[in-house]
């Protein structure tokens, strides 16, 4: 990692600072002391400041951050990486009439304390409070919504163009990260706002950049005269001059200082695409920072520039600095300091009921098993080793592990390649990162009828991440697709027999949903089972009521059939493994020996249900009087919570299921009582 040099003194101090930063938020009563954050509610009291004041903010404003998400959980390091380039915009630039978008997201938890969302900052990720992305109806000063990643420079091109239009003067500031420009998307945008001469600048916040060159004072030094008016106009004038100069010599004079400039300050790649670049800048030091933006903002000339600055994921913060994944992402009611007595109770509390292993790890120990009796099993992932569990299959066979970055669609058609020449590729991809690849599934992988095994974890609702993050659709969007094999996992044994039959499918794509979170406690086998492919398994047999279940709602479908049985109305529950192909023969007996068939998948209307009702509208089964209520999630996109009260909330929890079939029988005052309990 490129970051600013620092002598072992200044690391010192550093770490000592947050050593004792960290004991004020733990330990006093309260919240840390934030005298100078304390009179700032939004930007323009940023911009009332001396520019001395702003590393005292900085500091401030970095402790309160550690202090909210102490109590919130959720993406910690990369807002501590990027608290002085908050601080530094929002003091240079004009927000919200200039506008400032933040790539993805997660960083943006400074950006929320100094954009008037300080008093609910400790709501973060609640229901009912705010975001862990930036969100158009949460604020103005958040002008457009992410979550996935790459989109910023998309958006601050348009913002820009419209801006034009309007024939208005405001600047547009995209932030985007290392990992997030490696994306095709952010290179569409950069193309596209190169050959534009609209204005745009584009902020490269590089916490893990191997070719940026050293910061420090002369890199500082360059990056001011470089952006600075004084330099552009000498340059402006230049080009004027040289268009009297035959077209040869013209283009060798462009050329001799692009790489000139370029040899100095790096950046050739990003000049190539039509930018202006600025940098390599040390995001820690306002000092440099500062003067540099300020010399961007000014400058009258057109067109696009980046300004490469320098960060460390995690800074000011030892424990994050330190770990390997520069706390990445922690879980709620992190604490930032524990005492040894506090340690030694949580040891003995997590003795005492160990946790229930999750999907992901469940899901990444069965690919791990097929991977040992199978040397063509290949795993790939975009970005996402640690949320897949292929950071664990990796440690077992990292030559067998490809992380592609944050490139989904190469991931897809990588994977389909592998698999034109034997291989069985694991394309292990979230659900909903999955749409992101849509075009490449259907065209290079289910067209051509490509063997390739896509792994969703992630499906259905995902808690505190929200809409941006549910998998929702994957049933909608997969199901309809000739050739494809889809199944959902009802709990961690369906899911390690899943892996191994996705292992063993050599002549269809295939597809296995599985849910964020733990599983239901079940003594795992040694290695999965194949399944028979389109066949379903009967849980519990009954006469009056059919539960057709796909996916992890089989628990709550076993509690709601206990307490119709003790209503007197005897159930069946069908755990029907494959939404694709559909168990045709059990669905027609269940339709036939039961007055009340009731679907429930954990995705939207278009998926199981839609075409359990299209099989048996085909076979004449709608026509005898079957009553037959499917159960999908609402046709809304749903907020960030607690899963239990989201699916209380989608109505798909074990009392539901009992109401929509009380409902069906014609008991809708008994139903309305259940669903209200």
């Amino acid at each position: 990692m490129t970051t600013a040099p620092k002598s072992n003194q200044e690391r010192i101090n550093i770490i000592q600072e947050c050593v004792i930063e960290a004991a004020e938020v733990r330990h006093a009563p309260g919240k840390p002391a934030t005298p100078l954050l304390d009179t700032v509610n939004v930007p323009a009291d940023v911009r009332k400041l001396k520019s001395g004041q702003l590393k005292q903010l900085a500091e401030e404003l970095r402790a309160e951050t550690i202090d909210a998400v102490s109590v919130t959980g959720g993406h910690l390091g990369a807002g501590l990486g990027v608290v002085e380039l908050t601080t530094a915009l929002h003091y240079v630039f004009n927000t919200p009439e200039d506008i400032l978008i933040w790539d993805v997201g997660h960083q943006a938890y400074p950006h929320k304390i100094l954009t008037g969302r300080r008093d609910r900052i400790r709501t973060l990720r609640q229901g009912g409070g705010l975001s862990g992305f930036t969100r158009r109806s949460e604020s103005t000063y958040d002008p457009f919504g992410a979550a996935h990643s790459s989109t910023s420079i998309s958006a601050a091109l348009g913002y820009a163009v419209a801006r034009d239009f309007k024939r208005k003067k405001n600047n547009v500031v995209a932030v985007i990260g290392d990992g997030s420009i490696s994306a095709g998307m952010a290179y569409e945008a950069m193309n596209n706002a190169g050959a534009s001469d609209s204005r745009l600048v584009v902020v490269l916040n590089d916490n893990d950049m191997s070719i940026a060159p050293p910061t420090g004072a002369m890199s500082a030094y360059l990056s001011r005269i470089v952006s600075s008016k004084e330099y552009r106009n000498l340059r402006h004038i230049g080009k004027e001059f040289a268009k009297i100069f035959p077209r040869p010599l013209r283009e060798a004079a462009r050329k001799a200082e692009h790489y000139a400039r370029g040899m100095v300050t790096g950046g050739t790649l990003f000049e190539e695409l039509g930018f202006y670049y600025v940098g390599p800048i040390d995001g820690h030091n306002l000092e440099h920072l500062v003067p540099v933006l300020e010399n961007v903002r000014d400058d009258p000339q057109g067109g696009p520039v980046l300004i490469h600055v320098v960060t460390q994921k995690g800074h000011g913060y030892a424990p994050a600095e330190s770990s390997a994944d520069k706390l990445h992402a922690v879980q709620p009611k992190f604490n930032v300091i524990k005492t040894e007595e506090e340690k030694a109770a949580e040891k003995a509390k997590a003795a005492a009921k160990p946790a229930l292993p999750t999907y992901t790890k469940v899901f990444a120990e069965a690919l791990i098993k097929e991977a040992e009796h199978d040397n063509r099993v290949l795993a790939i992932n975009a970005a996402m080793p640690s949320g897949t569990g292929l950071d664990i299959f990796g440690k077992k066979f990292p030559e067998r592990t490809f992380d592609v970055g944050i490139a989904e669609q190469h991931a897809v058609t990588f994977a389909a390649g592998l698999a034109c020449e034997g291989f069985k590729p694991f394309a292990v991809i979230y659900s909903t990162f999955l749409q992101r690849a849509y075009d490449q599934v259907v065209h290079d992988v289910v067209l051509q009828n490509l063997p390739v095994r896509f792994m969703m974890d992630r499906a259905g609702l995902v808690g505190a991440d929200g809409a941006t993050h549910a998998g929702s659709f994957d049933l909608a969007y997969l199901c309809c697709l000739p050739n494809m094999v889809v199944m959902a996992a009802g709990d961690e044994v369906e899911l390690m027999n899943m892996v191994a039959t996705a292992a063993a499918i050599d002549d269809h794509p295939s597809a296995v949903r599985y849910p964020r979170g733990e599983g239901v406690g079940l003594q795992l086998p040694e290695r999965g089972q194949v399944l028979a492919i389109g066949k379903g398994r009967i849980v519990k047999e009954g006469t009056k009521i059919a539960i057709l279940n796909l996916g992890t709602r089989l628990a709550e479908c076993r509690k709601a059939a206990e307490e119709l049985d003790a209503r007197g109305l005897s159930t069946t529950i069908a755990d029907m493994r494959f939404a694709k192909p559909i168990d045709l023969d059990l669905v027609k007996r269940l339709a036939e020996e039961h007055e009340v068939l009731i679907t429930i998948e954990e995705g939207s209307i278009g998926g199981f249900g839609s075409h359990i009702l299209h099989h048996l509208a085909s076979m004449g089964l709608l026509d005898r009087g079957l009553k037959i209520r499917p159960m999908v999630l609402p046709d809304v996109f749903q907020e960030h919570d607690a899963p239990v009260k989201q699916y209380d909330f989608a109505q798909m929890n074990a009392k539901h299921i009992v109401a929509k079939a009380l409902e069906a029988l014609g008991q809708e005052q008994a139903a309305e009582i259940v669903a209200r309990a």
